[in-house]
């Protein structure tokens, strides 16, 4: 068990539920299927990164920091949570937005941006960075050097102290398992930044759970993706004190389902967010829960998973970004 003696804020609403998508189960003739619903953490909306924010923002208080620095692309789920949060704390936010994506509807207007607005973020926008990170990294010193005390949070805030949320989202999940009897063929994830798939990895390892996560990629080839997680997992793990040993294979990164790249739409996605709408009145977005949806409907199809199996689908959020994408479904 995991020892977490990093400084934490309370404000996501946890437990979040964990419910039994019975009629698209029955809709796929395959393995009933369970949804972890990160999209009700609370915060703005809610999605997966709020969990990450408890332990960021509290170490950005604990360092005297007076603003918040983020990057993302323009419809970034992680940045309208942090610019939400630094406002519920009175801290200053700078965001760097990379227009990764363009659209012709209300993409670069609608969705998360207008809310990062909304919520007295100051944004500044660049094309297409090959290390966003570092981009974001330099706008934090050049404010920090006008004498504004800076807390640069990297993409999707999955950093170690980041991940440290998803290692307490793996406890709780690994609690609810137990109290509902339910034994899961494996967990899964939509995987960019790697922080929640990493969290989580340690997080089951912390709990005694043999729990596969599967992660499905969002931006990257699956062989290089799980490299990232497993260097990742290794850090947090480290962080929270958490004895976990694990070989490269152990770590499942799924890359068939994001092209054309990150961001774009395909039939995959748009057939998933609109089954699950239909069938559970349950919304997806586009980017990440929506191509992780198409995964698990191909893997169902292809018989991976029997009808006796049990699956659990965490949705990280991102309803928001789905008024940015409003022609893919009008």
């Amino acid at each position: 068990m995991s020892k977490l003696n990093q400084p934490r804020l309370r404000f996501a609403h946890l437990p979040t539920p964990l419910e039994p998508l019975d009629n698209l189960s029955r809709e796929l003739g395959g393995p009933r299927i369970w949804v972890k619903r990160d999209d009700c953490t609370g915060l703005a909306t809610g999605g997966n990164k709020t969990r990450k924010l408890e332990f960021l923002v509290a170490d950005a208080i604990r360092r005297k920091s007076e603003t918040l620095v983020t990057v993302g692309a323009t419809q970034s789920n992680h940045v309208r949570q942090t610019a939400a949060a630094a406002a519920r704390f009175g801290l200053g936010c700078e965001v760097l937005l990379e227009r990764e994506v363009v659209r012709d509807d209300d993409y670069a207007n609608n969705g998360d941006i207008l809310l990062d607005r909304m919520f007295g973020a100051n944004i500044h926008q660049r094309p297409p960075s090959d290390d966003l990170n570092r981009a974001g990294e330099d706008l934090a010193a050049e404010i920090a050097a006008s004498g504004v005390a800076t807390y640069f949070i990297p993409a999707g805030g999955s950093s170690p102290v980041g991940a440290l949320g998803y290692v307490v989202c793996a406890l709780e999940m690994a609690e609810q398992f137990r109290e509902m009897e339910i034994e899961p063929a494996a967990v899964i994830v939509a995987t960019g930044s790697q922080g929640t798939q990493s969290g989580l990895l340690a997080g089951f390892s912390a709990a005694g759970r043999d729990v596969p996560v599967i992660g499905i990629t969002v931006s990257r080839d699956g062989e290089e993706q799980a490299e990232l997680v497993l260097d990742l997992t290794r850090k947090t793990a480290e962080l929270a004190e958490i004895e976990f040993e694990v070989n490269q294979d152990q770590v499942v990164c799924d890359g068939s389902y994001y092209a054309p790249g990150y961001g774009q739409p395909n039939e995959g996605m748009i057939e998933a967010l609109s089954l699950t709408a239909c069938t559970e009145g349950l919304i997806l977005d586009p980017v990440y829960s929506g191509k992780a949806m198409a995964g698990l409907i191909a893997m169902i199809r292809s018989g991976r998973f029997g009808s006796q199996d049990t699956v659990v689908f965490l949705h990280t959020g991102g309803t928001a970004g789905l008024f940015g994408y409003r022609s893919l479904f009008s």
